[in-house]
């Protein structure tokens, strides 16, 4: 199966030429992904163009060419390119009706490519390991080469740069463009340097970008044109080769995503948007770190019974309270109703996950509470997973991807770290920690989120331990410096629960040990 047809219009996008058929009449938009059964028979009564019957216009694969060395009136193309090229072309009552374009398998023609009037393309003759179009008139090493989208635009841009310098076009349209890289690599490697000038939208910015990965670091140039203008052909046909010119030249050198040039960004550095910052329910920790932000990763940690999860449920309600935003739970050590009493105890001001609290509380007051909580303001705003022991962790990592994509969570609570550790299948504690939280790091950075999260602390030597008042650093932190080095923010619990003071014996001090943002 190939494609026998391309450029045609798509009845679910609207898109004029998005559409490749293949022969055996299925289809694919490379717009929207559309797929198409039967492209004649669910085009055939819609409202966008309708193409003709594939068997109308289906080439036996006969390696030969109609018409003769004409100019390319059409688009504005002169003779001595076409002939160039090899570019032959049909003329009826002074129109140009049919285009053949040659291509090459070692410097002889394998097959032809035809367009008609219509840009409906069919092959003559044979397809398979044909290079670029034009790649056999320019096989020595050179300076420049610049790569277009379309044949005429190849054509059209090699008379715009004043028949100077090596053009040539893709085989496949910016759909195929990778392929047709991997293809002729080889030859374009043998040019200083390549620019990529491929139609001006979406598709052919984003081939653009994909094929320039292909070629040696430094090597690609991508050439922006004027918003006004679709393509090199379109400026030649409005006789703008001063400005092509002037755009060619000015062409950057491709830097792979994340390496940019600071001259070249100062305007969004100047008006870049602010980050949005929540404030903490304790005013010293606003004071210290100016609030809680999305796309930051915030670790919580303590030694056991300091009141880690107790402080997790108050960000929780809090979150939930003073933002519009929806909040994923991720709890592992608990059952998922221990977790709702946890933030619904908060509201109440009482320990409803005490059953006997509960009951004294009044269950019809505790199904008031909870059903005006959950139900009210915040309905569909609060998404939890709770499950107790191990579990694997690439199936955890989705379902965190599934509440920040799927459900929308803006805010994500897991807790705890060393639990996701249990869920690995090998490895020593260290490079499983690395492992998580690396990927933890690349979801926050990918999705925007914002996340806290829960970890242990290791026992230090001596008598004294983190329960009973030492002062907590981040070496402490169990397991692996990649927790300390991959969160934005680490708070640390402290308390000196032996203290003769009964004050101080039961008073948490949270400590900063790290906070990029401040």
């Amino acid at each position: 199966m190939g494609f026998v047809k391309y450029k045609q219009p798509c009845i679910e996008c609207g898109g004029s030429d998005p559409v490749s058929i293949n022969d055996n009449g299925t289809a694919i938009c490379f717009n929207c992904r559309k797929w198409y059964r039967n492209y004649e028979a669910e085009t055939k009564n819609a409202t966008a163009p309708v193409v003709v019957s594939l068997k109308e216009t289906k080439n036996n694969m006969k390696m030969e060419s109609s018409g003769d060395f004409n100019e390319l009136i059409d688009r504005n193309i002169g003779l001595v390119t076409a002939k160039k090229y090899g570019v032959k072309s049909v003329i009826s009552g002074g129109q140009v009706v049919q285009h053949s374009y040659p291509y090459y398998i070692a410097n002889e023609i394998a097959g032809y490519k035809v367009r008609d009037k219509d840009k409906m393309f069919s092959w003559s003759g044979n397809s398979k390991g044909t290079g670029l179009f034009g790649e056999q008139l320019f096989q020595n090493k050179g300076k420049y080469i610049t790569v277009t989208e379309g044949e005429c635009d190849a054509m059209a841009a090699y008379e715009l740069l004043g028949s100077k310098w090596p053009v040539v076009s893709l085989k496949n349209g910016a759909s195929g463009a990778p392929q047709d890289f991997k293809n002729s690599l080889e030859f374009l490697e043998n040019f200083d340097t390549v620019v990529i000038n491929f139609d001006n939208d979406k598709p052919g910015r984003e081939a653009a970008r994909k094929v320039a990965k292909l070629l040696t670091p430094g090597k690609a140039k991508i050439l922006y044109m004027p918003d006004e203008y679709k393509d090199a052909n379109d400026m030649l046909k409005q006789f703008k080769q001063g400005l092509y010119v002037t755009a060619w030249w000015a062409a950057k050198t491709y830097t792979p995503s994340g390496v940019m040039n600071l001259s070249d960004n100062l305007d969004k550095l100047k008006h870049r948007a602010r980050k949005e910052c929540i404030a903490y329910p304790w005013e010293g920790l606003n004071k210290k770190l100016y609030g809680i932000r999305q796309g930051e990763l915030i670790t919580l940690t303590g030694g056991t019974g300091l009141g880690k999860s107790s402080i997790t449920r108050e960000l929780e309600h809090w979150l939930i309270g003073n933002t519009k935003d929806n909040v994923g739970i991720l709890a592992l050590e608990e059952d998922w109703t221990r977790t709702a009493d946890g933030i619904l105890s908060i509201e109440a001001n009482t320990r409803l996950y005490i059953d006997e609290e509960r009951d004294a509380y009044g269950q019809d007051k505790y199904a008031e509470l909870s059903d005006n909580y959950f139900n009210g303001e915040n309905k569909d705003r609060v998404w939890i997973h709770a499950h107790f022991g191990a579990n694997d962790f690439d199936d955890i990592l989705s379902k965190l991807r599934y509440m920040i994509i799927g459900c929308e969570c803006r805010w994500i609570v897991v807790d705890h770290l060393h639990m996701l550790l249990s869920s690995l299948v090998s490895g020593d504690e260290r490079t499983g920690i690395d492992n998580i939280m690396m990927r933890l790091r690349k979801l926050v950075e990918e999705t925007g989120v914002g996340m806290i999260l829960v970890s242990h602390l290791r026992r230090v030597e001596g008598n004294r331990g983190h329960e009973n008042g030492i002062t907590v650093s981040l070496n402490h932190l169990r397991g692996s410096q990649s927790i300390a080095q991959l969160s934005d923010c680490v708070i640390a619990l402290e308390r000196d629960q032996q203290s003769e003071d009964p004050q101080e014996a039961n008073t948490t001090h949270l400590r900063v040990l790290k906070s990029r943002y401040t």
